[in-house]
């Protein structure tokens, strides 16, 4: 690990005014900690969100749930006001990583480095999400723009994430056996405006299935999808799975996902 410097602020502004050109914001750490051991990152210095209050805790209206940014997974999972909204989001948590990885990992942290394989980004569009920041509010779809790759600009930091409450949702992910990273993962949701469908793991940023979405806002079941298959074409391909066994994967965990729905 490189030398760098470390600064624990507590306010927004104290740390954004804080970050300098070549600092890095530490959310959770379970991405950025490993890779800055590895040498595979540095930073001049890391400025710590950590101590900021107003960056935490869960609520609900109603209408809306509301993650703050430095809330854990743990704490998504075990949330009564999670699991009264939106079940599936509670139960995706749950499976986010190890138990070491739920107790410090974060929301914010976890959508603002985009991995292609975490879970939150297909809830976060498969429900419609918008990311809050210290600067502006963005929706989901425009939120995660490519491999590793967020809309979030020099200085701007996710304060937290609203949640429109749908009529059902479910999730369900192939996972690696050794990170727990899905695979594949697809989110459920039957909205008043139809239904949404977002794929995980399966291509380079997550993305929405249109052709499920139409037949599932007709008809919210799993045989409705059971014949609709998404082309292999620009999926990821690697050591773990084809393109084909993604696009395959799709269709399988699209159903298990409606089904966890209902």
């Amino acid at each position: 690990m490189y030398s760098f410097d470390y600064e624990r602020p507590s306010g927004i502004n104290e740390a954004a005014s804080a970050l300098g050109e070549d600092d890095k914001f530490l959310a959770g750490g379970q991405t950025l900690i490993p890779t800055l051991k590895l040498r595979l990152a540095q930073a001049g210095k890391l400025v710590d969100l950590g101590g900021i209050a107003e960056l935490k805790g869960i609520s609900s209206n109603g209408s809306e749930l509301s993650i703050g940014a430095m809330t854990r997974h743990a704490d998504v999972a075990n949330s009564a006001d999670v699991k009264s909204a939106i079940p599936a989001l509670a139960a995706l948590a749950s499976h986010i990583g190890d138990a070491q990885v739920r107790n410090r990992g974060t929301i914010g942290g976890s959508i603002s480095n985009n991995d292609p394989a975490a879970d939150y980004p297909a809830a976060l569009v498969g429900l419609g999400a918008t990311v809050h920041t210290n600067k502006r509010s963005i929706s989901a779809e425009d939120f995660f723009v490519d491999l590793f790759e967020t809309a979030l600009e020099e200085n701007e930091i996710v304060t937290k994430i609203s949640f429109p409450i749908p009529e059902k949702a479910g999730y369900a992910k192939f996972p690696n056996p050794a990170s727990r990273f899905a695979l594949t993962g697809v989110f459920v949701a039957k909205t008043a405006n139809g239904a949404r469908v977002a794929v995980t793991g399966a291509g380079p940023s997550v993305f929405r299935q249109t052709d499920m979405e139409a037949a599932l806002s007709g008809n919210f079941s799993a045989d409705a999808i059971a014949g609709i298959k998404t082309s292999a074409s620009g999926l990821n391909a690697d050591i773990h799975a084809s393109a084909e066994y993604r696009a395959n994967l799709i269709s399988v965990m699209a159903g298990r996902a409606v089904k966890a729905a209902s």
